[in-house]
């Protein structure tokens, strides 16, 4: 137990307080306004106020957990020859820098609540990320700055017990096409097939026509080799599914195909499934595709569904979070960059959505990947061999934090074959290596 003083306890300093205590550090912590309650308590105690006093640990306060909504914040740099930070605590601090409010900075996505730039698919930046600008998008920084807060207390409280997490990993599958070729309709075969012949793509002519006479097996279709990596570890898998009506980024068969419902019922009979909102349904006027979607998937699967992937990583700040809320989605898996690997909200614990505009914490909990297939092929154009290293590399830096591994593939990412030659072997060592843990 950790005693905290402060001359007022705001949500914001409850709300990242539990998260850096019970749930990284896995110490509870109690708050205490009373300075005479404060000096004659027992506990390892820590004095986050203005006024440094004759006993505990002291971190003064930057002040932004004593503000409400969301303001301009100035991030100068700092950086004391080890590591980067930021929140400097100028005076007497015991700690150099506001641990508390930089860490609430990052894992509310703070940042991103005022910022306009958005890339093509309308999605926040990676190069604006303060992570990204201060090149720390590769370490789980806040669990990190949480383990040397504590490692400081602890040598003024050496009764202070911290007794350390075991990480975790959780292998996480997007259903964007469950088929290359069958089950799209008449309508989109015959068209597909007709542009193959326009362009004289003979491969694929020859390919489909395969497949859907029978004489070879979709590409696709990778299930039975998913099963099989994931046998005996299914509650560490996550599928999730794209059931909205066809657009020019929404191209999965169709939710009323017999053989889609079947594949869906099949999986969700096996693993963890959840939604995979439609590309359009994070706008406005696409939160009724939302709560449209979820019933469709939760009719086909006889469950109630609470996890949710937003396809093609859109998420808007507070708007997709309260969108899901309104849905019933109690667990989020869209927290990460499309284009870099690494660690978006500074952290590999998964935590709790805190509303900057409505002040409050709320029910949904948002669990943050590190990587993603298409990231790592397509927009840091990693081979295959390059690939296993970067997965190496971030494992090791969550392993470290005891915090949770989450990765994204698609099952058309991993059939072995055209462009993603060389990267199945790299799926099923990750699966390997994490299942161990």
């Amino acid at each position: 137990m950790i005693l905290i003083y402060s001359e007022e306890i705001t949500p914001r300093l409850e709300y990242i307080s539990r998260f850096i205590f019970s749930e990284i550090l896995q110490v509870e912590n109690r708050f205490t306004t009373q300075i005479g309650e404060f000096l004659e308590s027992d506990l390892p105690k820590l004095n986050y106020s203005r006024q440094k006093l004759n006993d505990g640990f002291y971190l003064k306060p930057h002040g932004l957990l004593s503000r409400e909504g969301v303001t301009p914040v100035e991030i100068p740099q700092v950086d004391d020859g080890r590591k980067n930070y930021f929140f400097e605590c100028p005076g007497h601090s015991d700690f150099p820098f506001d641990v508390l409010a930089a860490s609430f900075y990052l894992v509310t996505r703070y940042e991103e609540y005022s910022e306009t730039a958005r890339d093509k698919y309308d999605r926040y930046p990676v190069e604006k990320s303060i992570l990204s600008k201060l090149n720390l998008l590769k370490k789980p920084v806040v669990d990190i700055w949480a383990k040397l807060l504590a490692e400081k207390i602890q040598k003024k409280y050496p009764q202070l017990d911290l007794p350390g997490r075991k990480p975790a990993f959780i292998s996480t599958i997007d259903i964007d096409n469950a088929w290359g070729y069958l089950h799209k309709g008449f309508w989109r075969t015959g068209g597909a097939l007709f542009k193959a012949i326009t362009n004289q793509n003979f491969n694929e002519i020859t390919q489909r026509i395969k497949v859907l006479t029978g004489k070879e097996n979709d590409p696709y279709d990778t299930f039975g080799f998913l099963d099989r990596v994931f046998k005996g570890n299914e509650n560490k898998t996550r599928f999730f599914f794209l059931v909205g009506d066809y657009t020019r980024f929404d191209k999965n068969s169709s939710y009323k195909n017999k053989n889609f419902r079947r594949l869906i019922q099949q999986v969700s009979d096996t693993y963890p499934t959840g939604i995979h909102p439609s590309f359009f349904s994070t706008t406005k006027k696409g939160q009724k595709n939302l709560h449209k979607e979820i019933a469709r998937l939760g009719k086909i699967t006889g469950q109630k569904m609470i996890r949710s992937r937003q396809h093609f990583l859109r998420l808007t700040l507070p708007e997709t979070y309260r969108n899901l809320i309104a849905a019933g989605i109690t667990e989020d898996y869209t927290m990460g960059h499309a284009s870099q690997t690494g660690f978006r909200a500074g952290t590999c614990t998964p935590f709790y959505f805190y509303d900057l505009a409505a002040e409050k914490t709320t029910n949904l909990k948002v669990v943050p990947f590190q990587v993603m297939d298409v990231t790592m092929r397509d927009y840091m154009k990693l081979s295959p061999e390059e690939t296993e290293r970067e997965i190496e590399q971030l494992m090791g830096e969550v392993k470290k934090a005891g915090g949770t591994f989450v990765s994204i593939w698609h099952n058309e990412t991993v059939t072995d074959s055209d462009r993603w030659k060389g990267y199945r072997a790299v799926f099923e060592k990750m699966n390997q290596t994490g299942f161990t843990w």
